[in-house]
């Protein structure tokens, strides 16, 4: 399958890349400096030349406190630049596969957000990417929207990648307790596109907004303690006491939301696709860490 992948240089990417590779599919990979999404002549010639058969958009501006003081950048790459992208699929009749974030949702639910459930964004960031998902569906009839969270990998900046150099360099850390979450794997999420990209290539594929995380729900604190035995058996000397805190004794500039759990069940059934347990993942990711 030709694929046309934006945000090639992020956790997703990297982690689609090798896995699409290993698959057997042709990724065209995008980085940003290979095209300014925001460019419709650029990205439309891009189309042309390369004749995707799918296109896979994990390109985001990610930087959750900068985008509170940033936000017109913010909705240039979560939101304009998708919607010229979902324009070219539209005129290309290429499926779109777009992925979004736990952080359209306000936080202040207290069971699992379904993907049909009222969204409330709380951050400019969450905003940006609500506005992101709004033009996939105004400009494009053939989409999925993935929503996902907490991701982590051996690739980029990430709080297993920040607890690693924390932990083996700290003798005491602190770490937020009040906000739940799940973890998502970016190599556990890459190889759910592909599997999607599978249903879409024998027409099996039923289009519209899912969630994607490991099946592991947690908070931030204990994900930490989690990390800390993982790098431990992944060989790791760590001696750091880590103790819990609240979201009040840690401020930011873009609120977290305190619950955002997806609910990932209409995914499961949709595509057949049980949730990834998190351990393994996250065994994965400690020893690579270690390894380097």
């Amino acid at each position: 399958m030709k694929i046309l992948l934006t945000g090639a240089t992020g956790q997703l990417g990297q982690s689609f890349i090798a896995r699409a590779a290993e698959a057997g599919h042709q990724v065209t990979a995008l980085a940003r400096s290979d095209c300014d999404l925001s460019q419709p002549a650029a990205l439309s010639k891009i189309f042309d030349q390369e004749q995707p058969e799918l296109v896979v958009n994990a390109a985001a501006y990610t930087a959750v406190d900068k985008a509170e003081s940033d936000a017109n950048t913010a909705f240039a790459v979560n939101a304009q630049a998708v919607a010229q992208l979902a324009a070219l699929c539209q005129k290309h009749q290429c499926p779109l596969i777009h992925v979004s974030t736990d952080y359209v949702f306000d936080g202040a639910a207290t069971t699992p957000y379904q993907p049909a459930d009222k969204t409330g964004p709380a951050s400019v960031y969450g905003a940006s990417k609500l506005a992101g998902e709004q033009a996939v569906r105004q400009h494009t009839e053939a989409y999925l929207i993935i929503r996902t969270s907490w991701v982590f990998s051996e690739y980029g900046q990430n709080f297993v990648k920040t607890m690693h150099r924390l932990l083996t360099s700290r003798d005491q850390l602190s770490v937020v307790s009040d906000q739940l979450g799940r973890p998502t794997y970016a190599g556990d999420l890459a190889d759910f596109i592909l599997h999607a990209a599978g249903m879409i290539a024998t027409g099996r594929c039923r289009w519209g907004t899912y969630h994607f995380s490991n099946a592991t729900t947690l908070n931030w604190y204990q994900f930490a303690l989690m990390i800390k035995d993982a790098l431990i058996e992944a060989g790791c000397r760590i001696d750091t006491t880590v103790s819990p805190i609240t979201t009040a004794d840690y401020p930011t500039p873009a609120r977290r939301p305190a619950f955002s759990v997806l609910d990932c069940q209409s995914t499961e059934q949709a595509f057949d696709y049980p949730m990834p347990p998190l351990a393994p993942a996250l065994a994965t990711v400690c020893k690579l860490l270690n390894d380097y």
